[in-house]
Parts: C-alpha cells; structure tokens; sequence
C-alpha cells in the first residue's frame, strides 16, 4: 500500500487512542489505557532542548513538565519538532485528526500488576479477571497495595482465573515492594535505563511491558519499544522497508524522532490501524 493511501485513510475518524490497540508484542497483551481516582504526583523533569528556529525566530527553548505527556503543551511542542525532523512522519501527523492522549492516573504498583493480569490474554477475558481481582481488595483500585496482594493465596487468586504463573509474578512484585528494593516513589525517580534494569527483575515482566509502562503510565517522552510489533510495521511502511526492521535499524531511523520518540511511536500504531482500515474495504 502506498503511503499517499494510508494518509488518506488515516483523515478517517478513529477511535480514541487506546493501548489497547496500541501497543502488540509477542511477550504480553497490555491492554487500554489506565484509569482511576487517585493521582500520581510527578516530580518536573527536564526534557531535552528543541529547537523551533524553523517555526518561528526565537531562540531554542527549554520544556518543562510535571508529568511531560500528560501535559498539553508538551506534546504541542513535540508535534511541531517531529514535523520539522522527519517529513514523512510529519505527514502523517497532519492526517491524523486526534492528538496523543496519555492520561493513565494508576499508581505504578497498580499499572504493573494490570499489566501482569493482561498478559496473553484477549481484552475481554484480561477484563473479567481483572475486574474479579480488584473485587478481593476493600476500596477498590486504591486497596491494591503489595501487602494485600502478598495476603492473597496462590489458590484464591487460581479462584478468579488467575494463573498458577501470574501468581507468582505478582507475589514476587509485592514481594519486592515490601522489601523497599521497588516503590512507587523509587520507580518516579528512575531514568529509563534504571527502570529496565530494575523491573525486568520482577518474574514476569521484561521489556516490551517496560517499555509499555514508561510510555503509558509514567508518560516518558522518549520511549521506542523496538520490539513492539506494531510499531516497527509502522516504521517499515512509513519508510517503505522491504523487511520489518530490527532493534538497531530502529534505532536508527528514529534517532530523528528523539526527544519524543513516545509519540513517534504513538502515531506508528496509529499508522497500522489506517492501514487495516484501508485493507478491510
């Protein structure tokens, strides 16, 4: 498919973005973005300087966001330096009517055990076991703590249709929340390579559901899930690839992309969905 027709696909309305459809990987099936009552406070983090010389003549100016994916302005200003860096991505963006959207209010603890509950597993049936977990905490969402999921047994959580496997994995991420090794506040603090190394720790989460987690619920500007299926389609069609490309080549196509690499990545799966669109009529 030419990429004048997925653009024109692509000005199609569609449905709100939803790491649901965004994100497909081998590994796991994290499922639509996160929702709740209690707010995750962000500590501001500098993000890298970008210049907008082409846009307009002031001088390059420096972004600062409480939490920089969430915040409007931050992704204004991402839009208009993915533009300026990659024509072919810009293209895409103006065909796309809906802006990015990352406004998972989870706790990390929360997101990461959603995100073990999901793997695998059609949306639907993550769905209904996880909706049948949150019922075994009093308060809902908010009594998901590491020492109410360590005082689930194994068995009552094999009740719900949760895996002998999952189990463990969430045994081991309360278990290493309990012992001050991961915490909420530990886990705002890391730098994208701290975070992979620490949570790939945890049995049962490696780094495409990292990647995932920064992106979605930490709302890092700068993440490229190199081993996300869909958004190395997305790159093979964008550059019109002969092969999907690998973690390196990813690497370098989408250096221009940095520092917004996240929402690179967010109009890649947007790129896909247009594409199965087009395919179906």
């Amino acid at each position: 498919m030419s990429l004048r027709k997925t653009l024109t696909a692509l000005n199609r309305p569609s449905s709100p973005p939803d790491s649901s459809i965004s994100a497909v990987n081998l590994e796991a099936a994290e499922t639509s973005p996160p929702s709740s009552s209690s707010k995750i406070t962000f500590r501001p983090r500098k993000i890298r300087k970008v210049s907008l010389d082409d846009l307009n003549p002031s001088p390059t100016m420096m972004i600062t966001a409480a939490s920089p994916l969430s915040s409007k302005s931050t992704v204004d200003v991402a839009l208009r330096h993915l533009r300026i860096s990659d024509e072919l991505l810009g293209a895409v963006i103006s065909a796309h009517n809906t802006p990015p959207a990352f406004d998972s209010i989870r706790t990390p603890f929360l997101s990461l055990a959603r995100s073990i509950l999901y793997q695998q597993l059609a949306t639907k049936a993550a769905k209904c076991i996880y909706d049948r977990f949150i019922s075994l905490f009093r308060g809902g969402e908010s009594g998901v703590l590491p020492d109410s999921v360590i005082s689930i047994s194994a068995l009552d959580l094999r009740k719900i249709g949760v895996s002998g496997r999952k189990a463990s994995y969430l045994h081991d991420l309360a278990g290493k929340y309990k012992s001050g090794e991961l915490s909420d506040e530990l886990i705002l603090e890391m730098s994208d390579e701290e975070l992979i190394d620490r949570l790939t720790s945890v049995k049962g989460i490696g780094v495409w559901t990292v990647h995932m987690f920064m992106i979605f619920s930490l709302h890092r500007p700068d993440v490229l899930p190199v081993g996300d299926l869909g958004v190395r389609k997305g790159v093979k069609d964008l550059y019109g690839l002969k092969n999907l490309p690998g973690p390196l080549q990813m690497e370098q196509l989408c250096e221009k992309w940095r520092p917004y690499r996240s929402i690179g990545s967010w109009y890649m799966w947007r790129l896909i969905e247009s594409n199965k669109t087009n395919l179906s009529k």
